[in-house]
């Protein structure tokens, strides 16, 4: 069931992972609570919302120089970088809780830091992954990747939600600050890791307009990688209710910090929970697209669901479910993305890929916050799950190839 494990160079980038990525979830559930604990209750959803703004500029400005730096520079090393990068925002975090300060701006500024540093490692991080598993085990690969980061998903925003409700918010900042060092010794502890191709028709030695051009070409002239990034992008767009999570468990679930903290957990437990069942499963896969497309319309009615409920549990179920349609669907969009990009173009795929999977939740925050400050947080929640359901039920019906992708052999 876990053939990739075997490989020690991926073995050791998994479990850095999980341990980083726990602390970089409680971080983002921390600066959720913390923004929300520095504003009056009739602004709290719009300054939750800009939240998601001042993380998707630096996404939308860094997307495709980050892919093209990926493809040209040592993938190893790009990543040390953005961990340090990472660790050094975190700890400034933390220093503003300690020292009291009241404005919003400094944790927008950071945050906004933190997002521009993080624009660097998924293009690097996912193009590493096929360098160090064999191509038959990459959808292993994938799925062992997706089911940690959903563990961590879990036990990040559940531990800070302990953190947070002890008084000791800063404690959550440090802990993701000390969490990426364990990449940066995973990194350097690999052995023998194979270069990028250079010699494909699509390697670039340099970082210019040209080589992100390419990789714009590549993308769009391809209807399955096109329809899959168009998918991703309006789920998340239209389904993000994350970013009202604090509106949800103080004002209408009622339910604290650590209910705040299991709310934000719900959608990893879920997705925990696919990732685990689609461990043996991805490899033989067969009708991939329409997979697809029915998870990300689970993915709809699950938040339409989590808006209409008044109870804690039903919301938690809802939240659940929708995180394990969005596990089934992010395990397909990763396996289609690196099995039909070259080597020579994945950091650009991965780059330009990144405007949709994380521009989408973070423009996605702003919207929920504009339309939860106008009609309020249960209602944004609904109106956006509807949406969803709308824009994949176009998407689907315009790109018959996504429709019809399936496995690309038989696997024995």
């Amino acid at each position: 069931m876990i053939p990739a494990l075997r490989f020690r160079n991926f073995r050791l980038l998994w479990i850095g992972l999980g341990i980083s990525f726990s602390g970089t979830f409680m971080q983002q559930a921390a600066i959720l609570w913390h923004v929300s604990l520095l504003v009056p209750d009739d602004r709290k959803a719009l300054a939750l919302g800009t939240v998601g703004l001042v993380r998707v500029l630096p996404i939308i400005a860094f997307s495709m120089i980050s892919g093209v730096a990926a493809d040209v520079f040592d993938r190893r090393k790009l990543m040390l970088v953005t961990q340090l990068g990472g660790a050094a925002v975190a700890l400034g975090l933390a220093a503003l809780v300690v020292t009291g300060q009241r404005s919003l701006w400094p944790v927008y500024t950071l945050a906004g830091i933190g997002a521009a540093v993080g624009a660097f490692d998924p293009p690097s991080r996912h193009a590493l992954v096929p360098m160090l598993v064999p191509r038959e085990h990459l959808a292993n690969a994938i799925s062992l990747n997706t089911v940690m980061s959903q563990v961590a998903s879990v036990a990040g925003p559940a531990l800070g939600g302990i953190v947070i409700a002890t008084g000791h918010l800063a404690w959550a900042y440090v802990f993701d600050a000390v969490s990426f060092v364990s990449v940066v010794v995973a990194l350097l502890m690999m052995r023998n890791v194979p270069e990028t191709d250079r010699r494909s028709e699509h390697a670039r030695n340099e970082l210019s307009f040209s080589a992100a051009r390419d990789g714009l070409r590549w993308v769009f002239r391809s209807p399955v990688l096109r329809s899959t990034m168009l998918l991703d992008f309006f789920a998340t767009f239209f389904s993000s209710a994350t970013a009202l999570l604090p509106i949800f468990a103080q004002d209408i679930l009622r339910v604290g910090p650590r209910g705040y903290g299991w709310l934000y957990a719900a959608s990893a437990v879920g997705s925990t929970l696919g990732s685990l069942v689609l461990v043996p499963l991805s490899p033989h896969l067969n009708r991939r697209g329409r997979t697809l497309i029915w998870a990300v319309l689970g993915y709809g009615l699950a938040t339409v669901l989590f808006g209409v409920s008044r109870s804690f549990w039903l919301s938690f179920v809802a939240l659940a479910c929708g995180g394990a349609m969005d596990a089934v669907s992010m395990v397909i969009r990763h396996l289609v993305r690196q099995l039909e990009t070259p080597d020579a173009m994945r950091g650009r795929t991965v780059g330009i890929s990144m405007l949709f999977f994380m521009g989408g939740p973070q423009l996605g925050e702003l919207e929920a916050g504009l339309v939860g400050n106008w009609l309020g947080a249960p209602l944004s929640v609904v109106t956006g799950g509807l949406g969803c359901l709308v824009a994949t039920a176009l998407v689907a019906a315009a790109t018959p190839e996504l429709r019809r992708y399936r496995r690309e052999s038989p696997i024995g």
